[in-house]
């Protein structure tokens, strides 16, 4: 029976009123997320390992306005797409400072995360398990470390939740095919990124699988025309795709330079099948992410796992598709990573959305488990404790703490002392009825502080400023050139010299002979900046001026006077790379 004009009003109104105090929550939880996220941004510098990369990229597409080819520092990079660079190259352009941009691509690609699960939750369940889905993702571990960094993880995981948005919109809420293109858009905007985008598309598998053994006699037969929408979507991935690859693959049939044809072969080969069938690096066992990862970087939903197995379980076997999808595309994503020899704890990262999404509907239940609860509580104390003892520690000197500070020039002990305190203090005011919150109180006092107190005490380490402040005191105010052997991206990043390398990979042996020909054939003001132990038989060791230890390493800066006379040292084949890097202001 329809309804009256004032009884649709009334429902209206009373709809609204109720549903004011859950928006209100929402806002509140963004603005929360925005600002544990973004709090920092400005406050510190790239630090190593591949944050420094990513800036000297993203500084040398803004300067060159050459954006196809990613270079580091006039070399090839030949490791990753340049998507990533991209965008930290535009917000660059834009603000004209690095340490003002770099971080903002991972930061608001993790805010659009945050969203993404909010909205299809909502869609999904309602506006209460929306809620519930970005509080825990908010406030779990790996998530805020990647929102923080700039790295192409946190970026990555955006495309890749994008892409299971749009497939589960279409395929659980309402079937429109635009969501469905824009998940195969946005698998080739993550193809391009990191190579990995492509993961959304096992919700389709999933799907078959679902249909296929179905009791339902209603199952709709696929016409032709419905055949020919569904392969549109592998279509306009490629075309994603296409957008970087295309002109990438044209600009290198037209160069005839071979350094391209070998970027070509390597990024496209080597860097993808090649890197997870049979990778060099980072080699891991198979448990590894279920043993070193999952239990303490996904706290506090890896601590919710095993309390949510029966409700999953129960939700499958009552074939509810929005519990069922996502939980099989996680235990696949895993599973994917495992199966590949090397192995990060970043590249799970993708599979840490969904989790949120299938935890938000029994995190009232959750809420309500004692068992749950109190053990989360009891981590928020042993965390806080261990920190605070380790605060009291290293002010009073013991020993090995001291030997801990001297390795790692770094004395945090008065914040990690504050952090310690400040979290008893909150595990002390939730021993009764609000034990639920211990954690998130937790988070919002670790975050801000790290992002403020913590990278006031870690940039001065994390980067290679004091030697190069070492090194001005050597060279004075007269103009030199650095040329740099065995080094990281940050000694160039952070060079107030123009620079001279010799390639990334060459062998540190082919980079000092390279050095020595390259001091002996100027007359111009020239150093060698460079690691202890590669001094090379051309140098006198003895001569070289200790500038300083900084990332594990002593560091000596070489003058003419350190050359050995009559070293004759073949560098044949090795590529002198030239970078003056631009002076912000």
């Amino acid at each position: 029976m329809p309804l009256t004009p004032y009884q649709a009003l009334r429902l209206m109104i009373n709809e609204k009123r109720l549903s004011i105090p859950v928006l209100n929550h929402a806002r509140w939880l963004f603005v929360l997320a925005a600002v544990l996220i973004l709090t920092g941004i400005g406050l510190r510098d790239p630090w190593p390992a591949d944050e420094p990369r990513f800036a000297l990229i993203a500084q040398e597409m803004a300067e060159s306005g050459q954006w196809l080819f990613p270079l580091r520092a006039g070399e090839l990079y030949p490791d990753k797409p340049p998507v990533f660079m991209w965008f930290m190259a535009f917000f660059i352009s834009i603000l004209g400072s690095v340490k003002l941009a770099f971080l903002l691509p991972s930061a608001l690609c993790s805010l659009l995360t945050l969203f993404l699960i909010y909205d299809l939750a909502k869609r999904l369940w309602g506006p209460e398990e929306a809620i519930f889905a970005a509080g825990l993702l908010t406030f779990t571990l790996q998530f805020i470390v990647q929102a923080k960094s700039a790295q192409i993880d946190a970026m990555v995981s955006c495309w890749i939740t994008m892409g299971c948005y749009g497939l589960l919109r279409f395929l659980l809420v309402d079937r429109q095919w635009r969501w469905y293109y824009l998940a195969f858009f946005f698998m080739g905007v993550g193809i391009i990124t990191k190579g990995v985008g492509f993961l959304p598309v096992f919700l389709l598998p999933l799907h078959a699988l679902f249909w296929f053994f179905s009791k339902d006699a209603t199952r709709p037969n696929i016409s032709f025309t419905e055949t020919l929408r569904w392969l549109v979507g592998p279509i306009i991935m490629c075309g994603a795709i296409g957008l970087w690859l295309l002109p990438m693959l044209l600009a290198v049939d037209h160069s005839g330079m071979s350094a391209l044809h070998e970027y070509r072969d390597n990024i496209l080969f080597k860097q993808t099948v090649t890197r997870y069938a049979d990778s060099w690096h980072h080699l891991k066992p198979f448990t590894y992410y279920l043993t070193n990862v999952i239990p303490a970087l996904w706290l506090p939903l890896s601590l919710a796992i095993p309390f949510l197995i029966p409700c999953w379980y129960n939700a499958v076997k009552r074939k509810e598709r929005a519990i069922a999808y996502p939980l099989f595309w996680i235990i696949i994503v895993v599973l994917f990573f495992s199966l590949s020899p090397g192995k990060r704890g970043v590249y799970i990262l993708p599979a840490l959305p969904m989790l949120a999404l299938i935890c938000a509907p029994f995190a009232k239940k959750l809420a309500d488990n004692r068992y749950f609860v109190r053990l989360l509580w009891l981590i928020v104390m042993g965390i806080s404790a261990v920190l605070a003892l380790a605060g009291i520690l290293g002010l009073i000197g013991i020993d090995f703490i001291a030997a801990l500070e001297n390795k790692y020039s770094v004395a945090p002990w008065l914040f990690l002392l504050f952090i310690g305190l400040a979290g008893i203090a909150v595990t002390l005011l939730t021993t009764r009825h609000n034990t639920r919150k211990a954690w998130p109180l937790f988070m919002c006092i670790l975050w801000p502080l790290y992002s403020t107190w913590g990278y006031s005490l870690l940039n001065p380490v994390k980067t290679p400023e004091s030697i190069y402040q070492n090194v001005q005191k050597v060279i004075g105010n007269q103009a030199a050139t650095i040329a740099l052997t065995g080094f990281s991206e940050q000694f160039i990043l952070f060079s107030p010299y123009p620079v001279v390398h010799f390639g990334y990979h060459t062998p540190i042996q082919n980079q000092n002979a390279a050095a020595y020909n390259w001091m002996k054939a100027g007359e111009d003001a020239r150093f060698i900046l460079t690691d202890k132990r590669n001094v090379g038989r051309c140098f006198d060791n003895i001569k070289g001026q200790d500038v300083g230890y900084a990332h594990r390493t002593h560091w000596v800066l070489l003058s003419r006077s350190a050359m050995k006379p009559g070293c004759n040292v073949s560098a044949k084949g090795v590529t002198l790379y030239h970078y003056t890097p631009p002076q912000e202001s």
